[in-house]
This record gives structure tokens, C-alpha cells and sequence, in this order.
């Protein structure tokens, strides 16, 4: 990896066309759940914006902005964020966020949203603690039964809850800005409610599939009452064995 990571925009044909390739690569999906290249030039057309990392003119990581409107104003979704695997945990993720964060601001928006896997630790730890973004809203198999993550073991197949949580990230917030800085913005100190998520879920679906869905279901049933009180997710602790969403 060079030295010399460029963020800039995807407007030629042969840059969308990579990031349609990098998602082959970095999601492993069937062709049908790709964003096509049409999805990418429809965006911007009706926009949007795709943003992508460069190491010497190669795409290396991307992430589409879908213009939304949301709450009575312009907003963007924040569909898919990849990086290839020889880059990440070298921080691209992290500026192509701070990226769109920076060009969403210059267009007037000032709330993005998009959506994770309540059960992996690394993407709630990025996108509470690193961005400053919240989660109040639950999504029930969001994309349907995932009959692709799981093993098959006699040939049967087992699927997965595709649940989500939505990320908020409001880019103007008082914890969004200093984070934006590098500065130090502590999560509320005071936490109602905790929740607690596998340490290691791809080896859990491994391992134990039946017992990872019956942890979905125990996941999703504790947001479920925790939202219904109107508590939000504003915070993630990664310390000690057992990963926890805070919340107040």
C-alpha cells in the first residue's frame, strides 16, 4: 500500500465499473444482490454521489451516497461501503466516511443514514464509536432469509435472520463534529440498558448455526423492548468477552 491514498469521486464508466467488480470481491454475493452499473450512474444522475479510495489510479475502496429524503428534508442513504481486504484496517473506511460526511455538507444535507448487522462487534464499534452515528430503529429480516452465510451440514440448508439496525448520523451533531476533528467525544455516561452480542459471530455461524439464529432472535427481541421505551443505541463497548451495545 503506497503512501498516497487518493479520495475522489467515481464519474467514468471504467470507475463504476470497479467499484461493481470490488463489491464481487469484498461481499461475495450472487450477481443478482450486486449494485449494477446503472444503479451507480442512475445515483448521480438523481444526486448522488459514489466516492472512491485510490492507491496509484486503482480503486481500492468506494461508497455510495443515494440521494433520500427523510424527516421533511434532502438526506442521503449510505447504501454500501467496501474495501478490499489487503486495506483493510489501514483507515480507508474510515476517510471514505469522512468523505461523504465532508461532500454531504457542501450540498446542503446534513443526515445520512444506512444500515448494519446488529451482530458484528467491528461494524457497531466503527459506526457508534468512530462516527458518532445512533441506532433507534430495528429492522426485522431486512433483506430476507440469508441461506448463503451459514454452512450446510448434510446438505441441508440454514438460513439466517437478515436483521439490521439503522445508523442515524447526524453530521452537524456536537459529537459528530469533534469527532470529525480527532478529538476525544465520550458516549453518554450513563447507559439504561446494555446489550450484549457474540464476540466472534462468523465463527459462531460456523460452529453452531442454530445457535447463532437463536441468538439473533435474543438480539433482536432485547432492541425491540429497548426501543419501545425509547431508548437509543449511542455507544458500543468492545472491552472483555462479551462485545455490548449501550444504551440511554
Amino acid at each position: 500500500m503506497s503512501n498516497d491514498i487518493e479520495i475522489k469521486e467515481c464519474v467514468s464508466l471504467a470507475e463504476m465499473t470497479a467499484c461493481v467488480d470490488l463489491q464481487r470481491e469484498v461481499f461475495a454475493l450472487p450477481e443478482v444482490e450486486l449494485s449494477p452499473v446503472r444503479h451507480f450512474i442512475v445515483t448521480k444522475n438523481a444526486g448522488g454521489f459514489a466516492l472512491g479510495a485510490f492507491d496509484a489510479g486503482d480503486l481500492i475502496g468506494f461508497v455510495l451516497s443515494v440521494p433520500a429524503f427523510l424527516r421533511g428534508e434532502r438526506a442521503l442513504y449510505s447504501h454500501m461501503t467496501a474495501v478490499r481486504s489487503a486495506y483493510q484496517s489501514h483507515g480507508i473506511g474510515r476517510r471514505l466516511k469522512w468523505a461523504q460526511r465532508e461532500r454531504s455538507l457542501e450540498e446542503g444535507v446534513r443526515f445520512v443514514k444506512w444500515t448494519f448487522e446488529p451482530v458484528k462487534a467491528r461494524n457497531a464499534y466503527f459506526n457508534l464509536e468512530k462516527l458518532g452515528a445512533v441506532a433507534h430503529e430495528y429492522a426485522e429480516n431486512f433483506y430476507g432469509t440469508d441461506y448463503a452465510t451459514a454452512p450446510e451440514p448434510a446438505g441441508k440448508r440454514f438460513g439466517l435472520a437478515s436483521d439490521r439496525l439503522f445508523a442515524e448520523w447526524h453530521l452537524d451533531s456536537d459529537r459528530v463534529v469533534k469527532l470529525s476533528r480527532g478529538e476525544a467525544a465520550p458516549s453518554a455516561s450513563e447507559h439504561m440498558v446494555k446489550i450484549g452480542i457474540p464476540d466472534d459471530w462468523l465463527g459462531l455461524v460456523k460452529a453452531d448455526p442454530a445457535k447463532a439464529f437463536a441468538e439473533q432472535i435474543r438480539i433482536r427481541e432485547e432492541f425491540q423492548a429497548a426501543f419501545g421505551r425509547g431508548l437509543v443505541a449511542r455507544g458500543f463497548n468492545r472491552d472483555g468477552e462479551l462485545p455490548q451495545y449501550l444504551l440511554s
